[in-house]
């Protein structure tokens, strides 16, 4: 026992050495170091190390598939035998107001798209989707694999947390990530979303890459870096993957907390909702019949389906709270409408949390009735907050701060920024 343990360490210590000294890991070792950080015959501080020298030294493409595949193998792998595909996914990088993938499941869904959807919760000024799904009264997000299987073939698509056993090697590398600062790290942040998504079973990806101050990437640059990795790497994986980069300067459609998200998903849904949020949605969907569909409504029936078949019961989602309006103090031109400022007002009144385990208060948030470009007159309402007496001084004071008022009307916000898509060959 002592001599294979000895043998486990030099092949760590190897590992540190190469990636220390700024050269590339051979699969064979990343697949030994992901191995052993799941079973813990990699300790802590040295995979603590190894994060940081990959920090400082980045990893090539290669590296980057092999961790990737590497991490979404730690576990096993969903499969959906006996439901025809194709299935499809999309992950967001996150922002303040984006409540995408509720219309985009069953809109999929409705066009005859398999869609089992892995979510996470929010954490900070960014909302999660499975916060927003929890204020529909018995929605369930622990869903097994027993009841992912029988949501998919029976809805067409499910929205459910990941389980204990998917992607385990993901878990445990992110949480030291946190304690050695070394999240921002564009090979880490590709691995961890791509791993988790890959073990989903997919045929097809797609991204929605933020960019601005609601998101984590603030500038196009660095957000089309990160979406060019994960495109690369997920095709490099064997699914086919397309990015989209999308504004997060200013929220995505108007209702910004949990249980207004879902209303203003239904609305849109029904063929109704915010401008940007169904054009968002259409883009992201990329299907000659999508608009179509979702003005017929059919896919709010399958969003219901969905809510039903994961215990909700959409008759019972309400959102009862005090309100607070912030008036234009002048007549002019929106010219600042700051998703940062909107997400942190919305999270100190209780829409958010700081840890996975803190509580959110389903009904409360912003809902944003001015964007940027749009004219407003003196004493006409930009935003309300909703409220329950919690931080309201504070969260009065960041919604002070995301608007600005000129004579000088600006120029309108691009939605789509731009697109990846995979390289030929």
């Amino acid at each position: 026992m002592a001599r294979h343990l000895q043998w486990k360490n030099l092949v760590i210590d190897q590992i540190l050495r190469t990636k220390r000294d700024g050269h590339a890991l051979s699969t064979s070792q990343i697949d030994s170091f992901v191995a052993g950080v799941v079973s813990g015959s990699v300790s802590r501080p040295q995979a603590a190390s190894l994060l940081a020298c990959i920090f400082i030294r980045g990893m090539n493409d290669a590296e980057s598939i092999a961790l990737t595949r590497a991490m979404t193998d730690s576990g096993p792998k969903l499969s959906w035998p006996g439901i025809d595909g194709p299935f499809v996914d999309k992950h967001s990088t996150g922002g303040v107001g984006d409540k995408v993938s509720l219309v985009l499941a069953p809109l999929w869904a409705e066009l005859g798209i398999r869609v089992p959807m892995i979510s996470g919760r929010g954490l900070g000024h960014t909302g999660g989707t499975l916060d927003k799904l929890e204020a529909i009264p018995g929605y369930r997000c622990d869903l097994d694999d027993e009841a992912l299987h029988r949501v998919l073939r029976e809805v067409g698509c499910f929205i459910s947390g990941q389980t204990a056993a998917l992607a385990p090697a993901d878990r445990i590398l992110y949480a030291l990530r946190n304690e050695t600062q070394t999240v921002e790290c564009i090979p880490l942040i590709v691995a961890s979303i791509l791993s988790k998504k890959l073990a989903e079973g997919l045929d097809r990806l797609v991204l929605d890459v933020k960019v601005g101050t609601g998101a984590f990437m603030k500038t196009v640059g660095d957000a089309r870096t990160l979406a060019e990795a994960m495109v690369r790497v997920g095709n490099g994986s064997g699914v086919s993957t397309r990015a989209l980069l999308t504004d997060m300067s200013q929220p995505t459609g108007e209702a910004c907390g949990n249980a207004i998200e879902v209303m203003e998903a239904v609305d849109c849904l029904q063929g109704r909702g915010p401008a940007d949020l169904r054009a968002l949605t259409l883009a992201l969907c990329d299907h000659p019949d999508a608009e179509r569909v979702l003005d017929s409504g059919a896919a709010f029936e399958r969003f219901a389906r969905m809510a039903r078949a994961q215990g909700g019961d959409l008759t019972r989602l309400t959102a009862e709270t005090k309100r607070w309006e912030l008036r234009a103090e002048s007549d002019g031109f929106v010219t600042r409408c700051d998703a940062w400022n909107i997400g942190r007002a919305a999270f100190v009144a209780g829409a958010g949390r700081l840890r996975a385990e803190d509580p959110v208060d389903p009904a409360v948030g912003v809902m944003v009735h001015h964007k940027v470009g749009d004219h407003v007159s003196r004493g006409e309402p930009l935003a309300t907050l909703w409220h329950r007496d919690r931080a309201v001084d504070e969260a009065r004071r960041e919604l002070l701060l995301a608007f600005a008022v000129s004579e000088v009307a600006p120029a309108r916000v691009p939605l789509l920024i731009g697109t990846v898509e995979p390289t030929a060959g």
